[in-house]
């Protein structure tokens, strides 16, 4: 068998990323030792990448927290897996059930410890899951961050129900995986992007309307409109500070802004596109008792939930494009130019 290797970062930026052998240590009786043979990207690596995630990383790093693969061998009190079986990652090695707690950060693949871009990992029992019967390797690859970031948002924060509306900012992983799961629930769905292309591909992924921020920069009302100014229910958030005080307005009293990404910036000062210098009037917050939902992905017992829905429904994950593992620099830089429509993969 070949030497396994893994994609690391030694220094931040792409220059500085590099296949590298990468020996597996000796399995103890709760490890897993899993052969990957896709992984996902994920925004979040992107920004590890460029030192932008956590300036102060330890470096060298194993990047990623998205991969799917098949069991090798386990430990002997192992009970969970077999060999032969598809598991995919688990994001947060120790987050099983329950709340977020303040150690849960510290078990972050491809962040605080090592991640999943690698050929193969030994792993705790606790650290995977069964991956839908019903998926490719390469599509379960885009189920551990933004899927279960989505499901999470919509389903176990925000108690999504049929006939609610949804504003989805934008056409990647998260957004696109929120469309589906909303549209799995018997919801409307409002897209929104700067092209008509990707909107038409939206509209045809479910997408009840869509809007081009670009030709109509005041989105927020022109969502408002669509709901005979009563709001949406639920906004999934990834710009961040440039995006949050237009999806305040745009969402009901009482509704849901489930606060996910930063792709526009995290302060008031920062980012591209920005549309609120001043930063958001906490009033609008106050006055239509807004559900403020900070999303860190979710748990094991989530990622569960959200796998039935998933093989029930037979829902299939959009990817974008799926490169050879030596081309991840290639995969990083469709990522970084904003032009994809789903998840890009690397498959190993």
């Amino acid at each position: 068998m070949a030497q396994p290797t893994a994609l690391r970062l030694n220094a931040f930026g792409l220059d500085h990323l590099s296949l590298e052998p990468a020996p597996l240590p000796a399995p103890g009786p709760n490890d897993v030792h899993v052969r990957f043979h896709a992984v996902s990207l994920n925004y979040r690596d992107l920004m590890v990448v460029l030192g932008l995630y956590n300036p102060k990383m330890q470096l060298p790093r194993i990047l990623g927290s998205d991969a799917a693969g098949e069991v090798v061998a386990v430990g002997s009190a192992v009970t969970r897996f077999k060999p032969g079986e598809r598991v995919c990652s688990l994001f947060f090695q120790d987050w099983l059930d329950g709340e977020i707690q303040p150690l849960t950060g510290k078990s972050a693949l491809g962040g605080t410890i090592d991640g999943v871009f690698a050929t193969e990992r030994v792993l705790p029992e606790t650290g995977l899951i069964h991956a839908p019967a019903n998926l490719s390797f390469e599509e379960a690859a885009t189920l551990p961050c933004a899927a279960l970031t989505a499901w999470n948002a919509l389903v176990e924060q925000g108690h999504l129900r049929a006939g609610q509306t949804v504003l989805v900012q934008g056409t990647g992983g998260v957004s696109l995986f929120a469309l589906q799961f909303a549209k799995m629930h018997g919801a409307n769905v409002i897209l929104t992007s700067s092209s008509d292309e990707k909107l038409d591909r939206g509209r045809r992924l479910g997408a009840d309307h869509a809007i081009n921020y670009k030709s109509t920069p005041d989105w927020d009302k022109a969502a408002k409109d669509l709901t005979k100014n009563n709001g949406v229910d639920h906004v999934v958030e990834v710009g961040g500070q440039g995006t949050i005080a237009r999806s305040l307005n745009a969402v009901r009293p009482a509704g849901h802004v489930h606060v996910i990404g930063v792709l526009s910036g995290t302060s008031a000062d920062t980012g591209p596109g920005r549309e609120a210098p001043g930063g958001i009037d906490v009033r609008s917050i106050l006055t239509k008792s807004v559900h403020l939902n900070g999303i860190y992905v979710g748990s094991r017992a989530m990622f569960e939930r959200m796998n039935a829905g998933v093989a029930a429904n037979k829902l299939k994950p959009v990817i974008d494009r799926v490169f050879p593992f030596a081309n991840f620099r290639s995969a990083f830089e469709h990522m970084q130019n904003g032009s994809h429509f789903g998840k890009i993969v690397l498959t190993l």
